[in-house]
Parts: structure tokens; sequence; C-alpha cells
């Protein structure tokens, strides 16, 4: 499955790109976040991996991220790795003026096992739904310093 979603940011470019390479940020706006391990490679590299571990009540679940692509400001692309999932993210930021930031991010969910399979087509909604919520409370934490922590 792939689809695209995007937000504009009343922040400059640099600001973005700051706050989305810092991981200590993400329990600001990924709602769940509870830690990060550094794997391997120079982290905010290409090729660096880092375990990332969120709690959704009694859900537990960790992801692999590997950087796969950076460009300082221009575009920060990732593959997670989970039990089920391979999921690879092309981030894409745009400076529309001084302040202001266009994110562009591409997904695409690819199930490696028959209940993750099926879940993708009973939920499509549910995965772009989600990767707007992230956009969105990022977007809110980048402009106001809205925390999902409050």
């Amino acid at each position: 499955m792939k689809y695209t979603v995007q937000i504009i940011i009343n922040k400059p470019v640099q600001s973005c790109f700051f706050l989305l390479d810092a991981h200590e940020n993400m329990k600001h706006w990924q709602v769940g976040f509870e830690s990060f391990e550094h794997i391997s490679g120079d982290p905010g590299t290409v090729g660096a991996k880092m375990k990332l571990n969120y709690n959704f009540g009694n859900r537990k679940m960790s992801l692999i991220e590997t950087v796969t692509s950076k460009e300082k400001e221009k575009l920060f692309h990732f593959n997670f790795d989970s039990s089920g999932m391979h999921n690879i993210q092309e981030n894409y930021f745009e400076a529309i003026d001084d302040n202001t930031t266009k994110w562009i991010s591409k997904n695409q969910f690819l199930p490696t096992n028959f209940g993750m399979r099926i879940m993708l087509l009973l939920m499509p909604k549910t995965f772009k739904k989600q990767s707007l919520k992230y956009l969105t409370d990022f977007k809110n934490f980048a402009e106001n310093g809205i925390s999902v922590l409050d």
C-alpha cells in the first residue's frame, strides 16, 4: 500500500528539519512513543539504526529505524521494520518562504506476514490517518510547543 500525506508548517525549514532529526523530540509528537536505543552507525546519518519503542496501552511495539537517505533541509528517508511490516518512508521538505515549510511524506507499507496483509486490506485508511496525525502533532509541536504529553 502506498500513499502520500503533506502539511504546511509555519516555521522555517531549518527549524523543522532540526526538530525532526532529534529523537528526543519524538515523545512530543508521536503518541505512545516511549524510548529509543542506538543500534549502529552514527545517529542521523545514512545507514544508522535505532530501535524505537512504543506503548499503546496494553500493546507494546518496537520498530527498527534505518536512515536510508538524508540531505539537510531537503529530505530525510527511513525504513521501519517491525514484526510483520516493512515501511518505507520518504520525507521531503520544501521552503515555501523564510517562515513556511511544506512537509511531504510518501509512505509504502509492505506486510511480511499474513496477519498484517489482512490488516492492510481491511483497514487501509487507518495507516494514512495515523501518518497525518503524526504530521499534525509535529506541526503543533514545532509551531506552538504543544506536546502530546500535555
